[in-house]
């Protein structure tokens, strides 16, 4: 299978639905589209972007893990969840720009994200959950929201091997002085 054309009948693509399709390159996805589910696209290694219609409100944990090739998503403002690990080793996405609905930025969610260079964190978010950016080598700039400050869980590391600069750091004291949190 290399390319797909989903029909506007679909409002839901279920967990796994193309888990492991190595040569899937590209996908069209209608606006009937609600959700997507767990692993939908885990493991598509040739699928280069994609463009999540407006319709959709949540994506599955690991929708989109381990996506090695997956350069380009285009994420829409009516996403309010982003699972566990959905981007979990896409190695070669090297920016994304997060919808101003999203409120968590959820545990692993870029892990091994190893080409982001940088990411915007929206001042909707108010969690971001532990090993969020972990092992994203090449992360170099974080800009935070002015206001409201992000709540974030420091049991685990969730700049873990990235080495940035982070943009309003006076209004963000702890992350100001450490480039890792523990």
């Amino acid at each position: 299978m290399i390319s797909v054309t989903l029909p506007n009948t679909i409002t839901t693509i279920g967990d796994g639905a193309f888990d492991g399709c190595l040569n899937l390159t590209s996908i069209i996805l209608p606006d009937s589209i609600t959700s997507i589910g767990w692993s939908t696209f885990s493991d598509c290694r040739s699928l280069h972007s994609i463009t999540i219609p407006h319709s959709v409100t949540s994506i599955g944990d690991h929708a989109f893990s381990k996506c090695e090739n997956l350069t380009s998503i285009t994420l829409s403002n009516t996403i309010t969840t982003i699972g566990d690990g959905a981007f979990w080793g896409c190695q070669n996405l090297t920016s994304i720009t997060l919808p101003n609905s999203l409120t968590t930025i959820s545990k692993r969610m870029f892990y091994q994200c190893s080409s982001l260079t940088t990411i915007t964190i929206p001042s909707s978010v108010t969690s971001i959950e532990e090993w969020a950016f972990a092992k994203c080598e090449n992360l170099t700039a974080i800009t935070l929201p002015p206001s409201p400050f992000c709540l974030f869980h420091r049991r685990r590391s969730l700049f873990w091997l990235c080495v940035f600069v982070l943009h309003h750091p006076s209004q963000h004291p702890y992350l100001h002085r450490q480039k890792s949190l523990p």
